[in-house]
């Protein structure tokens, strides 16, 4: 049972995110692959996703076991819903956050041994945080960024419930309507969890992340001295991953040529070096800064030098052509 303890600050500090969390749904639609659960509403997009994945997601599969512990560095607080600035924040994680967690993963996991590699990104080598970080980039690309869209509407369209919800019977209706298992009986939240948690919140507030690819139970931090979320799931349509999203996108690859359209993607996902961009795309360094030069000049993307190298952005007008929309998508705002 998880049970979060209110004081009367914390009701007039609860937060409400409007947008799904990019990491958030990494980390979850990662069990969702390795769960043969909810196949009614998620066994058309693992069969999609199964073709797309590179080798790198097993980075991220190492630090989130199938069942028990995920390391919280993951879902880094606070990174807000671009991608780009939620893989800033993990590529930001203080060493002792690191190690932290991976004697927290070990210790709960004494059976299944880590790798090599994450003893490198115990000691905050830029290195393996870097790798960790691009696995986490690719997987996006791969498994989510093709349906974010869809995702995104969804949890929308819970957020705009629970809105109109606190509007007519205040904080009491929204949180006991947060999951099936919620009871609220002031000053205790309780959950259903997977093991007896017991957050304080001591005048911090509480976010609520809703999470489109969160299933069964709510799920939040294991450290309860990092700022305070609750994730929990939303009401999902059958067929939202047979959308026309994905006719869009071949007519995009039919408008720009499939090279310069995945180039074009790449960089909507997250902002990236030129190396960076020849990796993701999986083309060589040559064509990703050609492909990039073009579509710099049409206005699509937007280069900046840092240093010694060339950082990629999408303009408004880029992420308008790959979405369909006036505008970016909220999920590239910065």
């Amino acid at each position: 049972m998880l049970r979060i303890h209110f004081t009367s600050d914390d009701l007039a500090r609860i937060r409400m995110v409007p947008a799904p969390d990019p990491l958030w749904e990494v980390l979850l639609s990662s069990y969702r692959l390795r769960h043969p659960s909810g196949a009614a509403y998620f066994g058309a997009w693992r069969r999609t996703v199964a073709t797309r994945l590179s080798p790198s997601a097993r980075l991220l599969a190492a630090l989130a076991p199938p069942t028990g512990y995920a390391v919280d560095f993951l879902t880094p607080p606070g990174a807000g819903p671009a991608p780009a600035a939620a893989l800033e924040a993990l590529r930001r994680t203080p060493r002792p956050r690191l190690r932290k967690d991976l004697e927290e993963l070990h210790a709960r996991h004494p059976s299944r041994p880590l790798p090599a590699w994450t003893r490198g990104l115990a000691e905050g080598d830029p290195g393996a945080v870097s790798a960790l970080s691009d696995a986490v980039a690719a997987y996006f690309a791969a498994a989510l960024e093709p349906f974010w869209p869809q995702v995104r509407r969804q949890v929308q369209r819970d957020r705009e419930w629970r809105i109109r919800a606190l509007d007519t019977t205040g904080w009491e209706s929204v949180l006991a309507t947060l999951h099936p298992s919620a009871t609220w009986h002031y000053p205790v939240l309780e959950l259903a969890f997977p093991a007896d948690h017991d957050v304080h919140l001591d005048g911090r507030g509480l976010t609520l992340q809703p999470s489109f690819f969160c299933w069964g139970a709510p799920t939040t931090f294991l450290d309860t001295g990092l700022p305070p979320v609750l994730v929990y799931p939303v009401e999902r349509s059958l067929d939202w991953s047979r959308t026309p999203h994905t006719t869009g996108r071949e007519a995009v690859a039919a408008l720009l040529g499939r090279t310069r359209a995945r180039v074009l993607e790449v960089v909507a996902t997250a902002a990236c070096t030129t190396t960076q961009l020849s990796e993701r795309a999986h083309v060589p360094i040559q064509t990703a800064s050609h492909q990039a030069a073009v579509l710099r000049e049409a206005n699509l993307i937007h280069s900046r030098r840092h240093r010694n190298t060339v950082v990629h952005t999408v303009t408004a007008l880029g992420a308008a052509l790959l979405h369909g929309e006036s505008g970016p998508p909220p999920f590239l705002t910065q």
